[in-house]
């Protein structure tokens, strides 16, 4: 590996906070402030409590502690650690002081650390038992290295020997038995170790796909499959027969669909997976969705809605009773945009129901239930129960079928405020698909308050982000929805560490708000066309999935490739 790329920042000893006001990064005022917070609130230093203010970026603090300690800023993006290094600190540890080993020159290690504090190296010092040599980078960049570096399907060959060795030795139904009995047998740990790295990768989903010759592993990483692992396909039936025990599911039944529901607690992260499997040529598929419970709830702003639409949206979730429904496809981002909404409305003096499957989200103060079927609770029964219980407002998971859109848009009508979801293309379609499934145009048009559309598109990598010269479909895709060129130029990610290598890195929402206004509600009750509806909504403000994505291209946020790829509306 080549040496890691630093960069050298001129030694200055001193305390941070006086370093942190001669470089001009924070005044007094603010550092003695930042002081009496993390006196109050031991266990944070006061690099970390200005970050937390919004005072200093990490980057910045990165530079100042290099000055401070008289050591190198180190360029993560580029620098890949050598796998005889990283040996040397395991990920848990790794994870726990921010640190990572780079490479070992010359029997010293070269350690990449977020903090060089005293504690810190001395903790290091006895972890590695070798003479280092430490290098500052921000912590969010060691934090993505680590992730990269520290993969947990790198011991599943071992694994998939000892399962084959067991497999000649032992054939047929009682094999699957045994292997899915014992914690230490091998198809265990692959499973375990599967859904481990799922996590660590910060994929939503699993497939486990069989294939002629091998078990295809893929993860969805950013709305974008990845193959990730090839294992034999005589491991086909034990994986699945694995996942189907912890999912409660029955091992026997091979032909037809199942679904099941896994709680684990994996790297101190608490773990909802949702466990769907089909026969498909070859054997079983199964998808696990992973729903990552330590995961943060966002607020509104955060999730990318323009100021302007989270303005007009947050002033119809404060209607006292209609109903907004939130559109888009499987994998869009609905139930997060439904979760944030109530976020925005919970009070103590509204009583607020759901009914979800699953339950993604456990909110403190919300009664929620989960949809059983074998219990009896679907959400056209758990709907009416809801309604006796004296409620405010009512988030109904999904409207999978007229009954259960019946008893939402009729609960709307008589004084409750109803949240749900619904697969449409955009605002207008979702209003046809209620029309479509037999609900009266004039129900419709005077229970729906507005319908936000949205999908979900990746954010080209801050850390490579490079300009380009788009192709020629683009430019085509880009004069479509009438966008403009960039003043900077179109910009792509090349490609990093920090990305694997994509280019992309997270997502953010694209929003489609369609308020049914007067207007609106007589082409309802006109049943008046999918164009003629779009043509009134575009006429009285409305901006549409495809305008969002052309400002989100004109400001650097996404590439037009991605744009192309995931805004496939065609209405104008």
């Amino acid at each position: 590996m080549p040496p890691p790329q630093t960069k050298p920042v001129p030694g200055r000893r001193g305390r941070l906070g006086e370093l942190l006001v001669e470089a001009k990064l924070a005044t007094p005022e603010q550092v003695r402030a930042a002081v009496d917070e993390a006196q109050r609130s031991p266990g944070k230093r006061l690099g970390e409590r200005l970050i937390e203010l919004g005072v200093l970026d990490e980057r910045d603090l990165a530079w100042v502690l290099a000055r401070q300690y008289g050591l190198d800023v180190v360029d993560l993006r580029a620098v890949r650690p050598d796998a005889e290094a990283t040996k040397l600190l395991s990920y848990n540890q790794a994870s726990e002081l921010t640190a990572i080993p780079l490479s070992v020159r010359d029997g010293t290690v070269v350690v990449a650390v977020a903090d060089p504090a005293a504690d810190v190296l001395a903790r290091l010092q006895e972890a590695i038992g070798r003479p280092l040599a430490l290098a500052v980078a921000p912590p969010s960049d060691i934090a993505f290295v680590i992730g990269a570096a520290y993969r947990a399907l790198s011991g599943i060959r071992s694994r998939v020997k000892a399962f084959e060795a067991r497999d000649m030795a032992r054939k047929g139904a009682a094999a699957t038995d045994a292997v899915t009995a014992s914690e230490d047998a091998p198809v265990v740990q692959v499973v375990h170790l599967i859904i481990t790295q799922a996590l660590r990768d910060r994929a939503s989903d699993v497939h486990i796909e069989p294939q002629s010759e091998r078990i295809r592993v893929r993860y969805r990483i950013d709305g974008a499959l990845h193959d990730v692992l090839d294992l034999p396909g005589s491991m086909g039936p034990s994986i699945v027969s694995r996942i189907k025990v912890l999912a409660a599911m029955n091992i026997v039944e091979r032909r037809r669909p199942q679904d099941g529901q896994i709680s684990l607690t994996i790297e101190g992260r608490a773990v909802d997976i949702r466990v769907a499997s089909t026969a498909v040529v070859g054997g079983e598929k199964v998808v696990l969705r992973l729903l990552d419970k330590s995961r943060p709830l966002f607020h509104l702003r955060e999730l990318g809605m323009p100021e302007n639409t989270v303005t007009r949206y947050t002033g119809l979730l404060r209607s006292p009773y209609g109903m907004v429904i939130c559109a888009g496809p499987t994998g869009s981002g609905k139930t997060t945009t439904l979760y944030s909404s109530l976020n925005e409305i919970n009070s103590p003096d509204r009583n607020i129901m759901t009914i979800e499957d699953p339950v993604e989200y456990t909110f403190p103060a919300i009664n929620q239930i989960q949809i059983n079927e074998q219990a009896g609770i679907t959400f056209a029964n758990g709907l009416r129960s809801i309604l006796r219980q004296d409620p405010d407002v009512i988030l109904v998971g999904e409207v999978r079928d007229v009954e259960t859109a019946r008893i939402a848009v009729q609960s709307a009508l008589t004084g409750h405020f109803v949240l749900s979801s619904l697969h449409a293309a955009d605002a207008a379609s979702a209003l046809h698909r209620l029309l479509d499934m037999g609900i009266e145009t004039f129900l419709v048009a005077s229970a729906i308050t507005a319908v936000l559309a949205q999908r979900l598109v990746r954010r080209v990598c801050t850390y490579c982000r490079e300009t380009y010269q788009p192709t020629s479909d683009e430019l085509s895709f880009l004069a479509a929805i009438e966008g403009k060129v960039p003043a900077d130029g179109f910009v792509r990610g090349a490609g990093c560490n920090f990305c694997s290598q994509t280019g992309y890195l997270d997502r953010i929402g694209v929003y489609e708000l369609l308020p049914v206004g007067d207007a609106v509600r007589e082409l309802i009750v006109e049943r008046a066309t999918y164009t003629e509806i779009r043509k009134i909504a575009r006429y009285h403000g409305m901006r549409s999935l495809q305008d969002e994505a052309a400002r989100l291209v004109e400001t650097g946020v996404t590439s037009l490739a991605e744009a192309m790829r995931s805004i496939y509306v065609t209405g104008s």
